[in-house]
């Protein structure tokens, strides 16, 4: 005992040497930093070792690198308050990079055999057409690929290669719906607080950067909370609001009911303040696609009669026209009344004389900011695309626009088989809520880019392949069912 005694206290001792060296070295550094830098270094030198943290926390548990993908979805926006500009985009980069690398660090606790599903299929023919699109011979500058193929299809590739592989528990889905829904709530407080209280000093120089064009709309505000711009906030907010409204309807407990009814109004009205006309879509594509995953037609006809009688009011009367945001919401169903949407038109018009030659497109990275800041003389880049659909046209061309479309409607047909053999209850409640939205957003994606956007883009990359492999985690299906699923 005595001599384990000694052994013990010899460590101690060289670990408290260690540490008082470190501890040193530390404070030089920071030191050094502050008197070349100044504040900023002091930042660097409080970031550093926190940022070192999380590289070996998600190269010791790749489970930990997807949390943190899912948080810096939602705080990626926040870049605009701070006095540098930060690649946000980049830093998500690394994140997965740094988690992919921790699959094969911890390659003998991973589940490879789940990337024979047929989901990873789908979106790996996707990322490989985006990858031979390298060799697009009408592309004006070809290192501009690698900045809009991620939000086409390189994140969705290595999102589902980390959903499949990393063996995930019902525990950290119900952390990934919490993240989500305390994340929203937090923005549309946030957007309440744009609206009815005023802005940030920061926010106020976003605005006068070039933003006030389209979100100042006749004196009115369009509020865009801490995300990237107020159709990205408008689609979130659609999409909880969905998300609130199913479980209102799949809850059984009158508490839990009442819980996501408040849920519901908070982020309906978070969307209302957006002044995002298209994100109603989201809730008119997705509500009677719920309706029909569970097959309960007597709620759709009654939807439907219900929802038919709002949305006449809307298009052929003037009742609520007083209020703005009312008004925003009548104007998405009446789209020929509205100058901007026949400019788009208009737009799509002069794409298809353009492209009509070009089955492959022009290129990925050759619109929108790609566009702008490698190619500005191309056609591409002359021309706002104003959807997430007529962006692919242009960059894929019709062939990898329709290719795109078909992996999503493989993705949705995938996750309607795996939802409809699901037993247990919660789970079955959190996959319709998931597939649903998935629907609403790609229906949305016709007038806004928000599925390459955060961060609807981390919630659809991950909700799609939890719905195509939602029989993993059912308690209710007899083991050998689980066994021919996988």
């Amino acid at each position: 005992m005595a001599q384990l005694a000694y052994l013990l206290k010899k460590e101690s001792s060289n670990y408290f040497w260690l540490f008082s060296l470190l501890g040193v070295l530390y404070t030089i550094g920071t030191g050094f930093l502050v008197s070349k830098v100044g504040p900023a270094g002091a930042v660097l030198a409080v970031l550093g070792p926190v940022g070192l943290a999380i590289v070996i926390g998600i190269l010791r548990e790749p489970r930990f690198g997807l949390f943190i993908y899912v948080q810096l979805g939602f705080t990626v926006g926040f870049a605009r308050f701070l006095p540098a500009s930060i690649p946000a985009g980049l830093l998500v980069d690394g994140v997965l990079f740094l988690t992919l690398m921790s699959l094969f660090l911890n390659g003998k606790r991973m589940e490879w055999h789940r990337l024979r599903s047929p989901v990873f299929a789908f979106i790996a023919i996707w990322f490989l057409y985006n990858v031979i699109e390298l060799l697009n011979p009408e592309a004006p500058y070809r290192p501009a690929w690698f900045f809009h193929v991620r939000p086409f299809s390189m994140h969705w590739i290595q999102v589902a290669c980390m959903v499949l592989v990393i063996p995930i528990t019902r525990k950290d889905i119900r952390f990934f719906v919490n993240t989500w829904l305390t994340w929203s709530f937090l923005a549309a407080l946030w957007a309440f607080k744009q609206q009815y209280i005023g802005l940030t000093p920061n926010e106020l120089i976003w605005l006068n950067s070039g933003n006030a064009a389209t979100h100042i709309l006749f004196g009115q505000l369009r509020s865009f909370s801490f995300y990237s711009d107020a159709a990205q906030f408008g689609a979130e907010m659609a999409g909880v609001t969905l998300v609130a409204v199913i479980r209102i309807f799949e809850e059984k407990p009158l508490k839990n009911k009442l819980f996501f009814a408040f849920l519901a109004l908070v982020y309906f009205w978070g969307y209302a303040v957006s002044g995002t006309r298209s994100a109603l879509f989201v809730m008119i594509a997705g509500f009677p696609f719920y309706l029909l995953l569970k097959r309960d037609f007597t709620k759709l006809v009654i939807g439907v009669i219900l929802a038919v009688p709002l949305i006449l009011l809307l298009m052929y009367t003037s009742v609520g026209s007083s209020n703005y945001q009312v008004q925003r919401m009548r104007s998405a169903l009446t789209p020929m009344n509205d100058p901007s949407f026949i400019l788009r038109l208009q737009n799509q018009a002069k794409l298809k004389t353009y492209l009509r030659d070009l089955p492959f497109g022009a290129g990925i990275g050759t619109s929108t900011d790609g566009g702008s800041r490698f190619s500005p003389w191309h056609w591409a880049a002359q021309i706002a695309p104003d959807s997430w659909y007529v962006q692919l046209w242009m960059e894929t061309g019709r062939v990898g626009v329709t290719l795109y479309i078909l992996v999503l409607i493989g993705v949705v047909g995938i996750g309607i088989y795996r939802v409809w053999q699901l037993k247990d209850p919660w789970l079955i409640k959190t996959m319709y809520a998931f597939l649903a939205e998935f629907v609403g957003i790609a229906f949305m994606g016709y007038s806004n880019p928000v599925l390459g956007q955060f961060p609807t883009n981390t919630v659809v990359l991950i909700s799609t392949i939890l719905v195509a492999t939602c029989y993993r985690w059912d308690s209710r299906q007899p083991k050998t069912d689980l066994e021919r699923y996988q």
